[in-house]
């Protein structure tokens, strides 16, 4: 998306644009559980509880996490396009109102601004086996400055914390699979033809993928062809923070976005690894993999790209269902 340097337009149309351009940020099972509200010169940012995985996750966390991707580019694309954006987070304290952005005025738009705005629109959650080929130190590096900006902590896991990660992943599969209510909510957003919520079968590997840290297990056939490779060189991350409540998911899903975008600049690929911190006992092991000395947000694999070619695209809602004008 190219930069928009026009400060005549209106203020409620550029929030609306910069919410529309929110919608394509990255959230659990794509659910997109987010509404942003334009009110004058407010742009508000709620969860949207009629899209929350109630059995996955019933504390909001994930939910919370997807919304803090949705901030993020929002101000990314503010910032683009040359506007500074003041945000007050939770500005009611509790409640379902998450985040309300005020513009603060014109700002000189950076190269960095300009360049992240448009890896918007390749971003995507590729679950192929990555590339032989390791991530070069420095890269790995930029991706925990880009989080660390963002409020929250990038831990690059050494081989036995990356067995540490796939035990906590395994053992959450293992509960998952035996609670009849998570397996009905997966079977309802993952899986088949879908136009604007949930993964469909295109973006779901046709089958298990070698990997160093167990997939989640999705309903659905899948139709993702994968090649043959194991992610041997792939590079494991835990996104944590100081506080485990939502202010802390929220600034740990705008890091998240900010991570993820800056290793789409930098040529890399990002999954992101949930469902270990869906589940307590999860969290408690990774916990340990922190030193007990922060909350886990979510883990992901940073790898090189094996396929040039990019997975489709996740639907998404249209813009009528996720931003409204007052």
């Amino acid at each position: 998306m190219a930069a928009n340097t026009n400060t005549d337009a209106p203020v409620p149309d550029i929030l609306a644009h910069a919410a529309e351009t929110a919608s394509a940020a990255p959230s659990i099972h794509n659910s997109q559980p987010w509404r942003w509200e334009v009110d004058g010169d407010r742009l508000e940012l709620y969860a949207e509880r009629s899209r929350q995985l109630t059995a996955t996750d019933p504390e909001g966390r994930m939910l919370t996490i997807s919304c803090g991707t949705s901030l993020h580019h929002a101000r990314l694309a503010l910032a683009g396009w040359g506007w500074q954006a003041e945000v007050d987070r939770f500005p009611d304290g509790d409640g379902d109102l998450l985040a309300r952005i005020r513009l603060a005025g014109a700002i000189p738009i950076t190269a960095e601004a300009e360049q992240l705005l448009r890896t918007i629109g390749h971003r995507h959650t590729d679950r192929r086996p990555v590339a032989n080929r390791p991530v070069p130190s420095d890269a790995l590096q930029a991706l925990a400055a880009a989080a660390y900006a963002e409020g929250a902590r990038l831990q690059l896991l050494h081989v036995e914390q990356v067995d540490d990660l796939a035990s906590a992943t395994a053992h959450a599969a293992e509960i998952d699979a035996a609670d009849p209510t998570i397996q009905n909510e997966l079977s309802e957003w993952t899986g088949g033809e879908r136009r604007e919520l949930g993964l469909p079968d295109e973006v779901i590997p046709s089958r298990p993928p070698q990997t160093n840290v167990p997939s989640r297990e999705f309903s659905g056939s899948g139709s993702l062809q994968i090649g043959d490779n194991h992610d041997k060189s792939a590079s494991y991350g835990l996104l944590y923070g100081d506080e485990d409540n939502p202010l802390g998911w929220l600034r740990g899903g705008e890091a998240l976005s900010a991570l993820w975008l800056t290793a789409v600049r930098l040529g890399l690929g990002i999954m992101p690894i949930s469902e270990p911190v869906e589940v307590p006992a999860g969290r408690q092991i990774l916990r340990r993999t922190l030193s007990y000395l922060g909350w886990p947000y979510l883990a992901v694999r940073v790898g090189v790209p094996a396929d040039e070619t990019e997975p489709e695209a996740t639907p998404r809602l249209p813009a009528s269902e996720t931003v409204h004008k007052h």
